[in-house]
């Protein structure tokens, strides 16, 4: 026969040359393709023929001489049946080693994606070039939990393929599933219009626009809908209302005097109005500094306590002043009808709003809280919402922070998950302040290029990852990041894949238009 079988010849006849046992020659075995072996007795008899062992033909040997391991049958052991009742089945000289096909178990990247399947569709991982599937709400209902907090974070340069993915995995694709609904907070600026305006117009969603000129919408401070509690048992309209000072005055926020001031006159306005219409902006501003001696918080108040009150109350009317006379088209009024929450994609448009002063700021936190009141009602409830606040360090670095922290349990309760898109970290968001927090819970991190090696290094400290994973960052090819997944699961590299058509609808940028492997269009 070939080279296998005149191997096993030698390997019995001439056992110590071989390096293998000696074995006697009543016990030495027999190949199963020797006549001994196919010519068995049990074969000749007829009834007893079906009970025969199946016959296996050799494998034959290629061409090339070479030894094909998966055509052997495995180790041969010994066949002499009284030696094997007593327990002699040691084999007879070494069979074939394992396969490629056994061996593929051992390599557990050819058989399972890091993230498993279960999720949004979110691009490609590097190593293994398996699906990767990512999504909040999936990650934090599996069982085991994969996840314990829905907030995700996208940080990275401009033109490095932030903004194209948060739109396609966290808007396009999750909008295709039953019980989903995305909320953007819009901010940069394309042709007269937020960025996601032809996402808007594709789903046929709500387009609520912000302007200075009075073409806009308004929102007003004292709507219903934000006056619920937050996690920390505050009221949220109040809260919101001691954040505007902070903000009038570039980070010098109320005493504890102006505070009382706030609260007195908030309560008489909800005194004032209860039963009528909704209180505005300018009915607060009118009663900052009036005093009411009945009020049973003021009993036994000395004239002086009295008119200090009053003195920190017209500071307050001041701040509120200037906010209704620069930006009254925007919060002077009752809430424009248009700003609803009826479809499955809704944009705050705040592309068109200054980038210095507290417009920004002031329109995303008290959106938020908006949001926060209009899905606790049970004909907005079940359905799960991804809030995506583009250019975040607007609300995560400065006073809105604390408030948007509070509310952070109420999001998960109400199905609620917030992605926060930031440039840098390290100079968006200040260390230690309630901001950093928020990104520290964050357990879903899309960590795209960061030029700075110091912007690397905070990323690698902030999130536990490989410290040689600050060298990969700063190389990172356009729409390729790093996905950091629970605390303990460790950083893959990530290949976003784009369909003709979404490459259509989210490439906004003329840096994400360069020809590159990370954007290969799929069918």
């Amino acid at each position: 026969m070939g080279a296998v079988e005149e191997l096993s010849k030698e390997a019995i006849t001439e056992p110590r040359e071989q390096g293998f046992p000696l074995i006697p020659e009543a016990e030495q075995a027999v190949s199963i393709d020797e006549p001994s072996a196919k010519g068995s007795w049990i074969r000749r008899v007829p009834v007893l023929r079906m009970f025969a062992a199946p016959e296996i033909e050799q494998a034959q040997v290629e061409e090339s001489g070479e030894w094909p391991p998966y055509a052997e049958q495995g180790t041969r052991l010994r066949v002499n049946e009284r030696r094997a009742k007593n327990g002699f089945y040691a084999p007879s000289f070494q069979g074939a080693p394992t396969t490629t096909r056994q061996a593929e178990i051992l390599n557990t990247a050819l058989i399972a994606a890091p993230t498993g399947v279960e999720g949004v569709a979110a691009g490609r991982d590097v190593l293994s070039q398996t699906a990767i599937s990512k999504d909040p709400f999936t990650d934090y209902n599996s069982t085991p939990r994969r996840i314990t907090s829905t907030n995700v974070l996208v940080v990275g340069d401009v033109g490095a393929g932030k903004s194209a993915y948060t739109k396609t995995v966290y808007v396009i694709r999750p909008l295709i599933l039953r019980h989903r609904r995305a909320v953007v907070f819009d901010k940069k600026n394309e042709k007269g219009e937020g960025e996601y305006s032809p996402i808007v117009r594709e789903f046929n969603g709500d387009h609520i626009k912000f302007a200075m000129d009075g073409s806009g919408v308004i929102f007003n401070i004292m709507d219903p809908a934000i006056s619920g509690v937050n996690d920390d048992g505050l009221n949220n309209q109040l809260v919101y209302l001691n954040t505007i000072p902070a903000l009038i005055r570039e980070g010098n926020g109320p005493d504890e005097w102006e505070r009382k001031a706030l609260r007195l006159a908030y309560r008489s306005m909800m005194r004032n109005f209860e039963g009528g219409r909704t209180p505005t902006t300018a009915d607060l501003h009118d009663l900052l500094g009036v005093i009411d001696r009945n009020d049973s918080t003021l009993a036994d108040m000395s004239l002086a306590t009295l008119e200090r009150l009053h003195e920190s109350g017209i500071s307050m009317r001041f701040c509120f002043n200037e906010l209704l006379e620069t930006y009254g088209s925007i919060f002077d009024g009752e809430t424009s009808r248009n700003v609803r929450l009826n479809k499955n994609l809704t944009s705050f448009d705040i592309s068109q709003l200054p980038d210095t002063g507290p417009a920004i700021p002031m329109v995303m936190g008290l959106a938020n809280l908006w949001l926060l009141g209009t899905v606790r009602r049970p004909e907005y409830r079940g359905i799960r919402t991804n809030v995506i606040n583009e250019e975040a360090g607007h609300i995560l670095g400065g006073p809105l922070a604390l408030q948007q922290r509070s509310n952070i349990k109420l999001s998960r309760g109400l199905g609620l998950s917030n992605i926060y898109n930031i440039h840098k970290g390290a100079t968006d968001v200040p260390a230690g302040s309630p901001g950093m927090a928020v990104i520290e819970e964050a357990q879903t991190v899309h960590i795209f290029r960061q030029d700075k090696p110091e912007a690397a290094q905070w990323c690698v400290r902030t999130f536990g990852l490989n410290p040689e994973s600050a060298n990969d960052i700063m190389v990172l090819r356009n729409g390729h990041h790093l996905l950091k997944s629970g605390a303990d699961a460790p950083e893959v590299e990530i290949e976003h894949v784009r369909s003709a058509w979404e490459v259509e609808m989210t490439d906004t940028d003329s840096a994400l238009r360069e020809t590159d492997s990370a954007y290969a269009e799929v069918a």
